[in-house]
């Protein structure tokens, strides 16, 4: 049931846990009700899609209007031989929809394993992780116009998918939101286990390469890496891997000759922050109630009663860390309000 509401408390909505508010709060269960719902206000207001609140740092109380997806329908469009059409509502949460598409022998999302958040930001935000990215294995995009509540589809390429990027980031931004995603997976196996070390896991435990045990591979690195939100606020990894130009690196790296790189395309390659803020000196640094953890650099962790302006500035400290060291500029992956 779709609930409005005024001075919402979002402490609940975002894995950093920062207690701010929001001055109006909607509450959406299906589409229609968002439809409705646009076209009843019918003017223009500052507003902001939420998801799960895994990806966002709120720095003060957001004055406007935020809109929260709880829409949870995943089902199998159609299928052929080869794929298989799984349409998933915004407000699906992601890694169910990724165990939904293992338990069903569908192939594709199972390196995107136990990525917070919800289907609804991963074509905004073309999430990725170990050699995926959420544009390998999405058909198209329903969203609707925020200012008239109108329906619009996007195909994949529509969407102008880049790392950690796509239209509702750029020329989009603002103007529309996810209802649901539908996703085009293969119905027989293909693995991409070329990324990190998950060959190596599966030669040193000797499993069957499957769907499952991909999976609880993936989920068993992550968590050996990664910080669980709810025992140590964070919203993942703040910073994307910056992408810079080849004959740049190449500049840096005979100074540096240890950084990662990894081929980017059209004269790029793109580096590993978390290499760059460890180098830096991050590594499990602390600064009062803010840290990095000391497993990953590139997530920073709320330690204690911190606010997100406190957050932002360590991260500023970071950066400026790295590009006097490096000469790389540092691009956050969370959003900062």
């Amino acid at each position: 049931m779709s609930k409005f509401e005024y001075n919402f408390s979002l402490k609940d909505y975002n894995t950093f846990n920062i207690d701010v508010t929001s001055k109006e709060f909607f509450a959406c269960s299906c589409e229609n009700d968002l439809i409705d719902f646009l076209i009843k206000i019918n003017s223009p207001k500052d507003i902001f899609v939420l998801g799960g609140g895994s990806n966002i740092l709120f720095t003060k109380n957001f004055d406007g209007l935020i809109i929260n997806m709880q829409n949870s329908k995943i089902e199998i469009l159609n299928s052929n031989n080869d794929f298989v059409y799984v349409k998933a509502d915004a407000g699906v949460i992601w890694d169910n929809f990724v165990e939904f598409c293992v338990e069903n022998n569908f192939y594709g999302a199972e390196n995107l394993s136990l990525i917070p958040g919800t289907v609804g930001a991963s074509p905004v935000q073309n999430i990725g992780a170990y050699g995926t990215e959420a544009k390998d294995i999405i058909f198209e995009v329903n969203a609707v116009k925020l200012i008239n509540g109108q329906k619009q589809i996007f195909s994949n390429s529509e969407c102008e998918f880049g790392y950690r990027d796509s239209i509702f980031k750029n020329s989009l931004l603002g103007r529309n939101l996810v209802t649901s995603v539908v996703f085009k997976l293969n119905k027989k196996p293909i693995f991409n286990l070329e990324y990190g070390n998950i060959k190596e896991e599966f030669e040193k435990s000797k499993q069957e390469i499957n769907l499952r045990n991909v999976r609880n591979t993936i989920i068993n690195i992550r968590q050996s890496k990664l910080p669980d939100p709810k025992v140590s606020p964070n919203a993942g990894s703040f910073f994307k891997n910056p992408v810079i130009d080849e004959t740049l690196f190449g500049i840096i790296s005979q100074k540096f000759p240890y950084l990662i790189s990894y081929p980017a395309g059209e004269g790029k390659v793109k580096t590993a922050a978390g290499q760059l803020i460890d180098k830096a000196g991050f590594k499990g640094f602390k600064l009062n109630n803010v840290a990095t953890h000391s497993n990953q650099a590139l997530v920073i962790i709320k330690t204690g009663n911190a606010s997100g302006a406190e957050i932002k500035y360590f991260s500023e400290h970071i950066k400026k860390a790295v590009l006097e060291k490096f000469g790389i500029a540092l691009e956050p992956e969370v959003n900062i309000l």
